[in-house]
């Protein structure tokens, strides 16, 4: 096997090169590799060409891009959308596979050659959906986890219906016992790979650590290892490699390794797959472009990608409005599933190889799955910016309903009164007296330290949307930040800052992605002798004109000493400032001194 280290070196850094730009352009990183395999590859100046030792690195490059996505996302979320998943899958399958079937019968086609054509556009890439999900940070949304969960029934589904067809190509009948074959066998991959993940995995790492063998090295390995042999199952059953990565990834999140060890190990495999081997898969998909269809096919070209993208997005928006999700969350998730890739690639090249389908049939299956996918980041992009700008656009934190306090002195204990309007609030404080106040006001509280991750995850730490770290303590306060946000993804962070805090405090409050609340909370102590003294009262202002929070709270300061805490904001309560800009009508709850 060749292995030119000058091309493998020049294909990095222009894929590196070109990702940065596209990112800067505000679009995935995808885009700028696919445009580099397209434009510096052989399909127009050839400065960069493909090889056995690329396909190598790049199929790796996406075993390990599935299995970081798979770690990213919570199995619960998935769960949850396993439903219009399926829906997603059924309707962006069926409504492309008839319609791309017909198309080609009607321009003159065989019927085994449309059948081929059928599968290819009802496919559906899991692999660079979930790199354009992952660039357009977009895993931690209802929309990705639909998905995701629609690309594991859509894919297992048109492998089915392509062993039916070869079926029917080597035969000339469809054999029912072959497509009952291929099913179970995919069927008992997914029991087989749920009972190891479940059953299993929780038993290995504390073997292993009582056995001595820990430490992030030896279990980056071993997830690996795990990873590669679930891709080798999923071959086996007769699916793709990517999905049992996936699978694995999911499986090997939480729950297993350690908490703090998994994210590490994440952070490894994220740099490694998406920041090293899955740009080579992709510049070597722009490789397979070629632009002699443009004159001998163009009819044909054109109304298979017409065909494809049509009935992928609004046949999944027809078949999710069961889903009670809306139809304009049916076209972005139809927008998503637009993307072809591997699978697709792989059934179009068997179909050549077994002369069912032409080489013209094939550049334009690839080609086809090039433009689909790169019009993916658009549409899609623009769908998520169309869902959020209705606010429809629905994030896993809006399923969390925990708000976590660090300290229980007394404006804490204030502060959680007020916020239970808008879910359980949970108090964490190693001090025993203000701890036993807590529970005696009839808080929920811990008496623990907020920087043991078991303390966080007793408190909710899984299920909270914001933390608020209101201890005197400053440090304590951006660590309390920097666990939640490493350990437990929670989104929204507020940390307590004094005015004497020096900047490199204030840098690592920057770095944790906290929220700083110096302003509000000059003197905590202060705060605390006022409500401890009776000298502090609730009260509720109503929003006369649109301002900012920023805005508010100067004009709320200007009157007296308050602190603004609970908001009811287009029929929804929330933290006073998990908003950007306020409302006419808008009801603020604040603390405010009355003496």
């Amino acid at each position: 096997m060749e292995f030119d280290i000058l091309n493998l070196f020049l294909v990095v850094l222009l894929a590196w090169l070109a990702a940065n730009l596209a990112q800067r352009l505000k679009y995935p990183a995808v885009l700028g590799e696919l445009a580099v395999g397209i434009v510096l590859g052989p399909p127009l100046l050839g400065l960069l060409h493909g090889g056995e030792a690329l396909d190598v690195l790049g199929e790796l490059g996406i075993l390990l891009m599935m299995l970081y996505v798979g770690m990213e996302i919570n199995p619960r979320d998935l769960g949850k959308a396993s439903w219009p998943g399926l829906l997603a899958a059924i309707g962006g399958f069926i409504v492309p596979f008839v319609l791309g079937y017909f198309a080609v019968i009607w321009l003159g086609g065989t019927p085994m050659g449309a059948l081929f054509v059928a599968i290819a556009v009802g496919v559906t890439s899991l692999a660079t959906k979930s790199r354009i999900l992952a660039d357009l940070k977009l895993l931690n949304t209802r929309v990705a986890h639909v998905l995701m969960a629609g690309a594991l029934v859509s894919d297992s589904l048109a492998l089915i219906v392509f062993a039916a067809v070869i079926s029917l190509a080597e035969v000339g009948t469809i054999e029912l016992g072959q497509v009952l074959l291929v099913g179970g066998r995919s069927i008992l991959f997914f029991v087989v790979t749920t009972f190891i993940g479940l059953k299993v995995f929780p038993l290995i790492w504390p073997s292993l650590d009582r056995w001595g063998f820990r430490g992030r090295t030896f279990s980056a390995t071993l997830v690996l290892l795990i990873a590669l042999a679930f891709a080798g199952l999923a071959e086996l059953a007769g699916l793709h490699a990517i999905l049992g990565a996936f699978i694995a990834g999911l499986f090997l999140r939480e729950g297993v390794l350690d908490r703090t060890l998994s994210h590490q190990i994440t952070d490894v495999v994220h740099d490694v797959s998406i920041g090293f081997l899955a740009p080579i898969f992709f510049v070597m998909a722009g490789f397979e472009v070629s632009f002699g269809v443009f004159q001998t096919d163009l009819v044909l070209l054109l109304t298979v990608l017409v065909v494809a993208t049509v009935g992928k997005i609004f046949g999944t928006a027809l078949f999710y409005l069961p889903s009670g999700h809306g139809w304009r969350e049916g076209i972005t998730v139809g927008a998503g599933m637009n993307g072809r890739g591997a699978v697709e690639v792989i059934i179009a090249g068997i179909a050549l190889q077994m002369g069912i389908i032409s080489q013209e049939i094939f550049s334009i299956l690839v080609f086809m799955a090039i433009f689909t996918t790169a019009t993916v980041p658009f549409f899609l992009k623009w769908g998520v910016e169309w869902l959020r700008s209705r606010g429809e656009l629905v994030s896993a934190e809006d399923d969390r309903k925990v708000t976590i306090i660090v300290g229980a002195g007394p404006f804490a204990r204030k502060t959680a009164k007020i916020l239970q309007a808008a879910g359980p609030v949970w108090l964490i404080d190693k001090n025993r007296n203000d701890y036993e106040l807590a529970v005696q006001d009839g808080l929920n509280a811990i008496h623990g330290d907020a920087l043991d991750e078991n303390v966080m995850a007793d408190a909710g730490g899984n299920e909270a949307h914001t933390l608020i770290a209101l201890t005197t303590n400053s440090e304590v306060n951006i660590l309390a930040a920097q666990l939640a946000r490493r350990v437990f993804d929670i989104p929204r962070l507020y940390v307590l800052l004094t005015q004497a805090d020096n900047g490199s405090l204030r840098n690592l409050a920057d770095l944790s992605g906290a929220e700083k609340l110096q302003m509000e909370l000059a003197d905590l102590e202060q705060w605390d002798h006022w409500i401890t003294h009776g000298e502090v009262a609730e009260y509720e202002v109503v929003i006369e004109e649109p301002m900012s929070p920023q805005e508010a709270f100067e004009k709320f300061q200007a009157e007296q000493p308050s602190v603004p805490v609970l908001l009811q904001h287009n029929g929804r309560v929330s933290m006073f400032r998990n908003v950007e800009e306020l409302n006419v009508g808008d009801r603020v709850t604040l603390l405010r001194r009355t003496a």
